[in-house]
Formats: C-alpha cells, sequence, structure tokens
C-alpha cells in the first residue's frame, strides 16, 4: 500500500467504512432478512446444481457442466460479499480492512469476468446442439474442449481481476474512508480516491467493455443462428423444444448483462455511488439466487435428476 493512502489520524490506512443502508436506518432489518434468504437460497439452488450435474449420469453433457461451474461461480459471487454485508448490517460497526476490501473486489472482479465467458460458452453449446446434428454435436462439443473454454474462462477472468488490482491499490484516499456500496467494488474505490484516476477509468472502461461486449456479441450472434434455425423446423413441438432448451440461458443472460452493462460502461461523470450500490446488490445476490431456479423450473432433466437425488437421500436416511 503507497504511503499517501493514509487516515485522518496521518498513520495508515487500515480500515474502510461501508455505509449501505445506514442513512437509512429503518431499512437495514427488512434488508438483512432478505439478504439472510436469498444467501440460503443461494447457497442450496447452486450446491444442488453441482451436485446433480456431477452424480447424475444423464447430466453429463457439455451443457450441464458449464452450468455447474455458473453455479459455482455464482456460490463464490454471493460467498464473497453477502457474509460481510450481514455481519455489517447486524453489527454498529460497518468497517472493513484495507486487505479484506481489496481481497473482497479482486475476488469480485475475477468472478464476474470469469461469468461472463462461461455464459458466452453456454451459448455457443447451444447453437451447436440446435444447429448441427447429434454426431457433429458430440465431436465438436467433446469434454476436452469444454474444459479448455473453462479454462480460459477462470485464466481471462484472473488476468482481468490482477490489472485492476495492480491500478487500484495504487490510489490515494486521502483519509476517505467512507464507501457508499455494501461492498468493496472498484467503481466505488475509483470515486473514493482524491487523485486523478483517468488511468483506471480507462483501464476499467476498456476491459470491462472487452469482457463484458465481446462475449454478448457472441451470445446474440449465436442466437441469431439459433432463431433462424429454429424457424426453418416445420413442427411447433420442435420449434417449443428447441426454445425451451435456450430460454433460460437467455434469462440468465439478461439478469447478469443488463445491470453490468448500466452499472460499468457508463462515463464516470454519471456514475451515482446511490444507484450504483443498489445494482450491485441485485447482480451480487439476487441474480445467483434466480438462476438455479430458473434453470430447474424449465428444465424437465433437471427436476429429473433432482428427485433422483432426493429420492437417494431419502433412501439413506431411512436405512
Amino acid at each position: 500500500m503507497r504511503s499517501d493512502n493514509h487516515s485522518t489520524s496521518g498513520g495508515p490506512l487500515t480500515d474502510f467504512i461501508l455505509l449501505g443502508v445506514s442513512d437509512r436506518p429503518w431499512l437495514e432489518l427488512p434488508l438483512f432478512v432478505v439478504l439472510l434468504v436469498s444467501y440460503v437460497l443461494a447457497m442450496l439452488g447452486n450446491i444442488a446444481i453441482m451436485l446433480v450435474s456431477r452424480l447424475d449420469p444423464q447430466l453429463h453433457s457439455p451443457m450441464y457442466i458449464f452450468l455447474s461451474h455458473l453455479s459455482f461461480l455464482d456460490l463464490c459471487y454471493t460467498t464473497t460479499t453477502v457474509p460481510q454485508m450481514l455481519f455489517n448490517m447486524a453489527s454498529s460497526e460497518k468497517t472493513i480492512s484495507y486487505g479484506g476490501c481489496t481481497v473482497q473486489y479482486a475476488i469480485f472482479h475475477w468472478l464476474g469476468c470469469t461469468e461472463c465467458i462461461v455464459l458466452a460458452a453456454m451459448a455457443l453449446d447451444r447453437y451447436v446442439a440446435i444447429c448441427k446434428p447429434p454426431p457433429r454435436y458430440a465431436i465438436i462439443m467433446h469434454r476436452s474442449l469444454c474444459q479448455q473454454l473453462v479454462a480460459v474462462a477462470w485464466l481471462s477472468g484472473f488476468g482481468n481481476s490482477l490489472v485492476q488490482v495492480v491500478l487500484t491499490v495504487q490510489l490515494p484516499f486521502c483519509g476517505q474512508q467512507v464507501l457508499n456500496n455494501f461492498f468493496c467494488e472498484v467503481p466505488a474505490m475509483i470515486k473514493l480516491s482524491c487523485a486523478d484516476t483517468t488511468v483506471n477509468d480507462t483501464t476499467l472502461a476498456v476491459l470491462v467493455g472487452f469482457f463484458v461486449l465481446v462475449p454478448l456479441a457472441l451470445i446474440l450472434l449465436s442466437y441469431g443462428f439459433i432463431a433462424r434455425a429454429v424457424l426453418r423446423i416445420q413442427s411447433s413441438k420442435g420449434r417449443h423444444k428447441a426454445f425451451g432448451t435456450c430460454s433460460s440461458h437467455l434469462v440468465v443472460v439478461s439478469l447478469f448483462y443488463l445491470p453490468a452493462i448500466y452499472m460499468y460502461l457508463q462515463p464516470p461523470s454519471r456514475y451515482s455511488q446511490e444507484q450504483g450500490k443498489f445494482i450491485s446488490l441485485f447482480y451480487s445476490i439476487i441474480t445467483p439466487t434466480l438462476n438455479p431456479f430458473i434453470y430447474t423450473l424449465r428444465n424437465k432433466d433437471v427436476k429429473g435428476a433432482l428427485r433422483r437425488l432426493l429420492a437417494r437421500i431419502w433412501k439413506l436416511c431411512r436405512s
């Protein structure tokens, strides 16, 4: 940490204060309950999808390899931020250490960029599944390729996070310790700094633009080809089945990308911390909570696998 990251007392900056909704005390209890329930649901839902994708032989296809990684990402997403938020809401102190803050936004950006690429890989899988005959699908989307795509996603996300951390830890804060957010996030850190943040703003916009817009363009291109192929299907049942396999993914993509685009791809001068903190709350807890239910409610294979898993657990409990 640079020597100019100091507190008002002249010593080293050791803590940040996460404002959250401290300025609205009446909102803390209901928000605490919503976050706690959402976190429990997110944990249960994503762990269940990871388990059935791993244990059920019928879910060993590429689609569920990507889905299990998406669930793992969502699980890590919520665990990175929500426990700290719950602790702060239940406590009179709303602090987080400088080191804890750095780790939090480093992991958060790593996971976010990784998820962008995983969602793009899932769109590619749906394109190959619908637009190519079954034998070619198995040849193209083999297990090794899926693992390589996932590895690229994780490594690319880590590279982006590393750049953001290196730039952000060099920012001086001149005694400013109050973050108008629920957790530590790079845009909020940049906004808090007392130095010229042009390099940080530009780097953030370029890297996030690349990791958001390029995968999103590939997703939209994939679904353009999928829509054309589906419209050529003669039977209405076949079209309905094809759309059904893609609709869940499209909903998840919308829930993830729309808040991210609003949050990160607007000019720094228009960035509002008040709006930003509630939008970040949405994609850090609401989206990971909804994703498992979106996939299970509209996917017969996952629902069947969950029933089989629950039946096995019930038998083990009774024996």
